[in-house]
């Protein structure tokens, strides 16, 4: 590997681009090798479980794509809002035969942030679960499109899926999808606190998955279980196409659950499976309560927060698996760097692998724009096929994104060394990462200011040893005025997922501003990690 001297990475070229899409890399598995198992609905016992082959994965396929495209012209958004399934799967490259486009919405999302998904994306309809959590999903539906006076032309449960997807007609012809048409809508948020809709076309998806699965050595004889949720780039992208394009089965549980997970892979030999760190402490610890067989597993897939090196040795040493790691953005399809499967334990765990093919990386500084020398930190950039096309309907936000030069400004602190390797030091922008899923404080701030009794409220991370960081929320209450933090907590818990609402709270008399009145969220930070606002807690 050469020395570097300052912070830039050149594209290379050991692996190739191809003009695939979303449609083609299934079509091309089916021909490849028909009868081979793609698909296996994993939530079903053992020996009761469907499953397709690629010939089968395929034939559902177009003619869910029929269906679609009887109703639809090219290029409509369509959402699905549901757990893991084999129906979302079929839908997605239903969608991509038909030359639409997915709309991918987190199916923990309550009336608030669905309606605005929904009217955002301009989707045209929607498929959806019966129930999660508790959410009667069609009842939610209903409500979102009443907020925002939403007309759906459809709605489809997937209960009823197999339904729509007879209702096609046989002679519908479907279209010759272009590489650089839009394949889907990935939601991601910004300081601002309003999502925004990435819009990643198939060429950069397409090839962003397989050079994963090439990195990580995924072959035909792959079995994948694919726990990343779908409605993530990590699950669609990485999962799914990474595994249609090397031919190996799916392997597909609606939910994340350490017990049943090591069950499946002693089960079904799994031979490779993705995991956040979270999801792989959880892992370690039940295998040591349950010993099961793993000696299938040949590698683990980490992402979305930084793997600690301890973390590290034990899943190496007790699963005897080899561990990958890599860092992305939605924004990116969403691979960016990639560690590989010969990296020391050192290098899998707080650095975060080099460039994957075909992409340029250099870390400039944030206010002047120049490269840094080697092991200096600064914001990584980086440029190639990967790029989102935009935010959808977004121009300024994607002008702030993406430079003049197809520079893609990613909003991390990062030092690069003279091997290329990267490491995370910091974020520019005002994002929590917990437990892998990005977590945007002004959207809970603004829900907060809500609250009558609030005059003035931040939101921040602060570490944890599960999570990687949790989300607290320092408030500064109207004089005279104070509620509890459970309160709060439920206050917030009926507009927002779960996953976003502050488990911590403190209150202060004064939060830390600048002399323009900035929030010093950092000071914040730094009084926890001292102890200092162990007294304010509520």
């Amino acid at each position: 590997m050469k020395q570097l001297h300052e912070s830039y990475w050149p594209a290379t070229s050991e692996l190739l681009l191809a003009e695939s899409t979303c449609g083609s890399v299934l079509r091309d598995a089916a021909a490849r090798d028909p009868d081979r198992i793609a698909l296996i609905d994993a939530d079903r016992p053992l020996g009761q479980r469907r499953q397709w082959t690629y010939a089968e994965l395929l034939a559902d396929s177009e003619r869910c794509a029929r269906a679609l495209s009887a109703k639809f012209p090219i290029g409509t958004h369509i959402a699905v809002w549901s757990a893991n399934c084999p129906e979302w799967v079929i839908l997605l490259f239903g969608i991509a035969l038909s030359g639409l486009v997915i709309v991918t919405v987190n199916p923990a999302y309550l009336v608030g942030e669905l309606a605005y998904v929904l009217r955002q994306s301009r989707a045209r309809a929607i498929f959806y679960q019966r129930e999660y959590r508790g959410q009667t999903m069609a009842s939610v539906i209903d409500q979102a499109c009443a907020i925002e006076s939403i007309k759906l032309d459809l709605k489809i449960c997937f209960d009823d899926f197999n339904h729509f997807v007879n209702s096609g007609p046989e002679t519908q012809e479907l279209p010759a999808v272009q590489p650089s048409l839009p394949a889907m809508i990935q939601y991601t948020s910004g300081t601002t606190g309003l999502p925004k809709g990435a819009l990643l076309n198939h060429y950069s998806v397409t090839n962003n998955a397989r050079f994963m699965a090439e990195i990580k050595a995924q072959d035909a004889a792959t079995i994948n279980l694919a726990v990343a949720p779908l409605f993530h780039t990590a699950g669609c992208v990485g999962g799914v196409l990474g595994s249609v394009q090397t031919g190996g089965t799916l392997l597909l549980p609606s939910a994340f659950d350490a017990e049943s997970m090591l069950d499946l892979i002693e089960q079904e030999q799994v031979t490779y499976t993705f995991a956040v760190p979270t999801m792989l402490i959880a892992l370690l610890a039940a295998q040591a309560h349950r010993p099961r067989d793993l000696s299938s597993l040949g590698t683990v897939f980490s992402g979305g927060a930084i793997v600690p090196m301890e973390i590290v040795k034990r899943v190496e040493t007790e699963f005897s698996a080899r561990l990958i790691i890599s860092y992305g953005q939605t924004e990116t399809s969403p691979a960016i760097t990639h560690t590989r499967l010969t990296d020391s334990a050192a290098d899998k765990s707080e650095p975060i692998g080099y460039a994957i093919p075909q992409v340029e990386i250099k870390i400039v500084d944030p206010e002047t724009g120049v490269t840094q020398p080697v092991d200096t930190s600064g914001e990584l950039c980086t440029r190639g096929f990967l790029v989102m096309m935009g935010y959808f309907e977004m121009p300024d936000a994607t002008a702030a994104t993406i430079d003049r030069d197809g520079w893609l400004h990613t909003g991390d602190l990062c030092t690069m060394d003279s091997r290329g390797y990267c490491r995370i030091t910091g974020r520019l922008k005002d994002m929590i990462i917990r437990g892998g899923e990005n977590i945007y404080p002004r959207e809970i701030e603004e829900i907060i200011y809500t609250h009558p009794d609030v005059a003035d409220v931040a939101v921040i991370g602060i570490a944890d040893d599960y999570w990687g960081e949790e989300v607290a929320a320092v408030v500064r209450f109207e004089l005279n005025r104070s509620v509890a933090g459970e309160q709060l907590q439920r206050f917030v818990g009926t507009q927002l997922a779960r996953h976003k609402v502050p488990k911590h709270w403190f209150a202060l008399s004064e939060i830390p501003t600048t002399a323009s009145g900035k929030l010093q969220k950092f000071k914040l930070v730094e009084q926890h990690r001292a102890g200092e606002l162990d007294g304010a807690r509520i």
